[in-house]
């Protein structure tokens, strides 16, 4: 009986210290419930969020001139209880939404510019859709997922989960009119604690990639017109003068650092061949790792283009059209963010999903990864390796500790700005990855919410990331180019 009796009060005993257990842990990792609460929330408006999706999809507006679709996410982000400023930093495109009130203070990027010169259908094989630009980087998904994000964090700070205030910023032009480089230039971002973004892409992984810094501008000559048979020496064309720039700096190639990208487009060179152009125009970008070697390569190209100028006899002016800076990689941030892309998990494609896959990839130059790879989770890196493009969010980086994720919109193996990311953003597979991208963006602000650790931490890690540098927007001080697409 006696043992009996002992046995008796050790189960007793051991099944209270597993309640207890049970209720500390409850206590301790409320975040838990309320990410629950949050991915099961955008689960239920999953069609809404894709049919915003598909309609700026639709709409492919270019930089600075996404009217309709920064206009449908700021109505949803109204209708959502958000307060919406819009024309922010001299762009009528640009919004910030504001939700809550006190710190942290989360904000999450919206963008939804598209690509001009390029368009496709949402089928497997190229077939242009007949309009002049194309959402070919994926932004129509890029900014609806932020502003599900950013409604699903509304709803738990309403629902008196946590305290904060959670932002939204319509981030214009990314593509090359460095949008975001005003708004922090403007201190949009004075007094965000952390900034939370993605990025379509065909994988899902944390953002360890840096940015190339980049500067941008338009080079303008202006000739003398005349007949080009009857009376060529009485014009100096603008034309050659572009033409020899480009020689010039064709040349130089060989005399800079080796990770230096430049590209240019000539914009205008001429109407008619037998008219001495009096006008033409080219487009530069130039780009590199480290900021200071950018602008140091421009000036040369400014010095070339004098030349090209005094050599032809014509008059030179050119304009800056962007200027970015290179990525700074928060790990603090980017481990936090790992471990919500895990939970939240990738994408997994239907039957139908996998044919249209398959007859993507059929079109690709390079052999593609296998199509269940959009339903892994990429481990995260440990150190940053350089990037390829550049991005405006490497200024926002530089003034707040920032975060970010790619996930799996597109056909495992798709090049970004090409026509297979169209096709298959406007489809399923586009915006089954968008929420992907939604759930791990909530999940990780309400982490910062509630973890009141991880801010300083990042905060230590930016500064130190920083030193004593100061902020210098790439771009100087002029306004925004709202009209730098137009030719």
């Amino acid at each position: 009986m006696k043992q009996k009796i002992q046995t008796l009060l050790l189960l007793l005993a051991t099944s209270i210290s597993f309640i207890y257990a049970q209720k500390k842990k409850i206590v301790a990792d409320p975040a838990e419930t309320f990410k629950t609460a949050t991915s099961t929330s955008l689960d239920s408006k999953y069609d809404q969020y894709k049919n915003i999706a598909l309609r700026i999809w639709d709409f492919a507006e270019v930089g600075y001139k996404e009217v309709k679709s920064s206009a449908l996410h700021q109505e949803t982000l109204k209708a959502a209880g958000f307060t919406v400023e819009p024309g922010v930093a001299g762009i009528p495109t640009a919004f910030v939404a504001t939700y809550g009130s006190g710190k942290p203070v989360i904000a999450i990027l919206a963008e939804f510019d598209a690509l001009p010169g390029i368009s496709q259908q949402a089928v497997p094989v190229k077939t242009s859709a007949g309009k002049d630009a194309g959402h070919a980087c994926g932004h129509h998904l890029f900014g609806t997922a932020s502003v599900a994000a950013g409604i699903a964090i509304k709803e738990q700070i309403a629902a008196k989960s946590f305290e904060g205030t959670i932002k939204v910023f319509g981030t214009p032009a990314e593509e090359g009119g460095s949008g975001k480089v005003y708004m922090v230039r403007d201190g949009l971002f004075k007094d965000v604690d952390a900034v939370i973004h993605w990025h379509p892409g065909d994988d899902n992984s944390i953002t360890t990639t840096s940015a190339l810094a980049n500067k941008s501008a338009k080079f303008r000559f202006r000739g003398i017109s005349a007949h080009a048979a009857a009376s060529p020496e009485r014009g100096r064309s603008a034309l050659d003068a572009v033409e020899a720039l480009d020689n010039m700096v064709n040349m130089m190639r060989e005399h800079v650092p080796q990770e230096t990208r430049i590209h240019y487009v000539i914009t205008n060179g001429g109407k008619a061949p037998n008219v001495v152009p009096e006008f033409a125009e080219v487009y530069y970008y130039v780009r590199h790792p480290k900021r200071d070697i950018v602008k140091s390569i421009f000036d040369r190209i400014a010095k070339a283009a004098e030349g090209a100028a005094l050599g032809t006899e014509t008059k030179m002016e050119y304009e800056v059209i962007g200027g970015t800076h290179d990525l700074l990689i928060n790990y603090t941030l980017a481990q936090v963010m790992q471990q919500n892309l895990e939970k939240v998990a990738g994408v997994t494609y239907t039957e139908a999903e996998k044919s249209f896959a398959q007859k993507i990839q059929q079109s690709f130059d390079v052999k593609a990864p296998a199509i269940e790879t959009a339903a892994t989770i990429s481990p995260l890196q440990t150190a940053p390796t350089a990037g390829g493009g550049s991005t405006d969010v490497g200024d926002v980086s530089y003034a707040v500790p920032t975060v970010g994720l790619s996930a799996a919109t597109w056909v495992p193996g798709t090049a970004a700005h090409s026509w297979q990311a169209i096709s298959a953003g406007g489809t399923e597979i586009g915006t089954k990855g968008m929420l992907v991208a939604a759930k791990t963006m909530a999940l990780t602000a309400i982490d910062l919410y509630t973890n009141k650790a991880i801010i300083p931490k990042a905060k230590e890690e930016l500064q130190k990331a920083k030193g004593d540098y100061k902020y210098e927007a790439l771009l100087g001080d002029r306004k925004p180019a709202l009209n730098y697409r137009d030719q």
